[in-house]
């Protein structure tokens, strides 16, 4: 079946194009008095292209849509939820809480600007985008992301089976109570990063802020920069190869942490077995146990 294709049309009223499939729009505006909500709701097989979004849950109950340089403003709020099959592409999403339980989800491209975005969604690949948002994909599962940049506060809480490649994340409390997560040649600028987490790796990543990685099951540093990280480490589960000198580290759980040097090391917790060997990749050294030094790795 061949796409109707609609053109160059405002649209106002109420499920404007409630239950259409096999369409196609292009250069139309969902904007003007009557104020209505949800034009595509319970829609498949949709493909938009330059449009306007300004009015509320337009995408509900989508199977099938690509969108291709549009924008949504902040008053199309919810705009995508509960759908599936979605293609974005060169699109402002500035809508709140734009993206929720959606999956099979591919955003490139993509200027977004939109508190709780994504959550509960899965099977999302973001690339080549940038974001601001609060809980950005929480409660989110495989997630695939490369050459993002995100800022905000609690971002990833809750996330599951992921990987985050050439990335730059500034934000606070990323990654609490995440499972199985691997973030490679990026960088995670902001406080208290990845509290409660399990089975996180970070491979080649420069990790800025305080009390980072603590509580931590199964995690995994390998030949990472840490700046300005202070209290590190606390009650975690760790292995860790450190490029640069860490500001402090505390009762550490188990496990191994090299690094070059080591400004602060605390260690008044019985049950924090953690070994802290102060050497270059490849070189023995000094290893801190308890607080008492050991000549030799």
């Amino acid at each position: 079946m061949n796409n109707e294709i609609i053109e160059n049309k405002i649209f106002d009223q109420e499920r404007a194009l409630y239950g259409s499939h096999d369409l196609t729009v292009r250069s139309c505006s969902f904007d003007g008095p009557a104020d209505g909500e949800s034009a595509f709701k319970e829609c498949g097989n949709i493909a938009v292209e330059d449009c306007f979004f300004n009015l509320r849950y337009p995408f509900w109950h989508t199977h099938g849509l690509s969108v291709r340089r549009s924008e949504m403003t902040e008053l199309c709020r919810a705009a995508l939820w509960y759908s599936d099959q979605i293609d974005i592409k060169d699109t402002k999403l500035h809508a709140i809480k734009a993206l929720r339980e959606c999956r099979d989800v591919s955003l490139t491209g993509c200027d977004i600007i939109s508190p709780e975005f994504g959550w509960s969604s899965c099977n999302v690949m973001m690339r080549g985008c940038t974001a601001e948002s609060e809980y950005f994909f929480m409660r989110g599962e495989n997630l695939h992301f490369s050459h993002v940049q995100f800022k905000g506060k609690y971002s990833f809480q809750y996330v599951k089976d992921g990987s985050f490649e050439h990335c730059a994340f500034d934000t606070k409390d990323a990654f609490w109570h995440s499972e199985n997560i691997t973030v490679t040649d990026s960088v995670v600028k902001g406080e208290y990063l990845a509290w409660y987490s399990q089975n996180l790796t970070l491979i080649r990543c420069k990790i800025i802020g305080t009390q980072p990685l603590c509580y931590c099951k199964g995690l995994r540093l390998i030949d990472c920069k840490m700046i300005d990280t202070d209290l590190a480490f606390e009650k975690s589960e760790v292995e860790a190869s450190i490029l640069t000198p860490i500001d402090s580290v505390k009762n550490p759980l188990s496990g191994t942490i090299a690094a070059p040097a080591v400004g602060k090391v605390i260690i008044d917790d019985p049950d924090a077995t953690g070994k802290i060997i102060l050497r270059r990749a490849g070189e023995s050294g000094s290893v801190f146990h308890r607080g008492i030094t050991e000549i030799g790795a």
